[in-house]
């Protein structure tokens, strides 16, 4: 037993189950059939209770590996020391800024630090309406944004899923740019603007109602929507469209940034646009509660209208001296360029088994972000729902963590640490490769 859970009762995952059912948020769910028991993690693994190592491929929070020694010093030594909020003055917090502006277009200068990346998207919401004192607001279909309730005003995923109360009238619904699957597909050289078209229907739709959109919402590769890499040309295209009705654009970069992508270090920089807004999160402190928002200094300098942004734990010193180590492991470590040569080995893989096994309808994706649709018919593209899920609960066995997502919830999701190596990506292709041999005798 570790001494840091000396005075923590060591319960079986049938006594934990129990208790967060009798105090615990029961809308709270776990992840797979039978739950695990975590009590490790290192690197791009973790491990349960019995000590068995589980191959961690959906943890985009923990960016440059569970308990990294760099960030997890810098907590500890910046904790031992002092941690307050930011009415004080402290170098960790003006540095931070100055290293995190430094990686963005020299457009986006201004940075405001949140605790999550919830926060983050609900600040640029506030910034975006402030700027253009306007209320209306363009999203992406089946996005997630958030868990605020401005936040899942804003995410169909939520408001159009399960218990949700449907789109509200401030809110726009562009249609998915998925070229596998929608309107315009992958062999159409015009496929991202005529998506974009869709961006423009909505903004006429709120003109129509005498407003005008405050901003466009989208995220630079889709999560929830299905691991979709957006088409060439679709956020030049939309950005434009919004713009031209007065609309900022807002990037949510929460789950695809910092290298993520692999050729770029922001994920919109793959569509050759600079947004007016962009929001961050999950993996720029490596697991600790932090998140961010840069924009333009016009758009901050209408933000001073009198009323101050205050957040007492945003930017705390602890926080700030965690993402720096965050950036400092990624540069060191050239945890960027591993994105894309791991990346590009697995797209490699992956696509020649999808060349063998049917059920696999597309393999997509850019760096360590990286879909793989199920489906059960390559004619009509019926998502194989249950297979993917069967997939899902088989690979756990192997020892792999992998998860779902899309609109049919049958597209396998790989998002792991940045420090996946190619041997792991070897030994997921080995026992994935297993797990697609076991669905076809199972459909047999």
């Amino acid at each position: 037993m570790n001494s840091i859970d000396s005075n923590i009762p060591q319960r079986s995952s049938e006594e934990i189950i129990a208790l967060r059912q009798r105090h615990l948020n029961p809308s709270l769910s776990t992840s797979y059939r039978s739950p695990i028991k975590m009590v490790r993690g290192a690197g791009a693994h973790l491990y349960d209770e019995q000590g068995k190592a589980y191959l961690d491929m959906v943890n985009n929070v923990c960016h440059v590996g569970h308990c990294h020694p760099s960030v997890v010093s810098a907590g500890q030594a910046q904790m031992a020391q002092l941690n307050t909020n930011t009415r004080y003055l402290h170098d960790n917090i003006v540095e931070y800024a100055q290293r995190l502006s430094a990686t963005f277009p020299s457009e986006l200068s201004v940075i405001f630090l949140t605790n999550s990346g919830t926060e983050a998207n609900d600040l640029a919401l506030r910034l975006a309406r402030n700027y253009t004192q306007a209320q209306n607001i363009i999203v992406v279909d089946h996005a997630y944004h958030g868990n605020s309730p401005s936040m899942i005003e804003l995410s169909p995923y939520k408001f159009d899923g399960k218990g949700g109360q449907g789109k509200p009238p401030h809110v726009q619904v562009a249609t998915i740019p998925n070229p596998y699957r929608g309107a315009y597909r992958h062999d159409d050289p015009d496929c991202g603007e005529l998506y974009a078209q869709d961006v423009q229907r909505a903004t006429l739709a709120i003109q129509e109602k005498g407003e005008k959109p405050a901003a466009f919402f989208c995220e630079s590769i889709l999560g929830c929507g299905g691991q979709v890499v957006l088409p060439p040309g679709y956020l030049k295209a939309a950005y434009a469209h919004a713009r031209a009705a007065g609309a900022v654009c807002i990037s949510d970069e929460v789950q695809v940034g910092f290298g993520r992508a692999g050729t770029h270090f922001w994920a919109f920089q793959m569509q050759q646009v600079i947004p007016d807004i962009v929001t961050m999160g999950k993996p720029i402190c490596n697991g600790h509660p932090m998140g961010a928002v840069v924009t333009r200094p016009e758009i901050a300098q209408a933000f001073m209208n009198g009323m101050e942004y205050f957040n007492t734990f945003a930017g705390n010193p602890v926080s700030c001296a965690m993402g720096l180590a965050v950036l400092d492991v990624i540069e060191k470590e050239g945890l960027q360029a591993n994105a894309r040569l791991v990346g590009d080995y697995l797209l490699k893989h992956l696509r020649l088994l999808q060349q063998r096994f049917p059920i696999i309808g597309e393999v997509r994706g850019t760096g360590l972000f990286i879909g793989i649709e199920f489906i059960s018919d390559q004619v009509t593209l019926q998502p194989a729902t249950k297979e993917a899920k069967a997939a899902i609960e088989y690979m756990k066995e192997l020892g792999v963590l992998l998860s779902t997502d899309g609109p049919y919830d049958n597209v396998i999701k790989i998002k792991p640490p940045l420090v996946f190596t190619l041997e792991n990506a070897k030994e997921f292709l080995s026992h994935f490769e297993a797990t697609l041999h076991y669905l076809l005798q199972s459909q047999s």
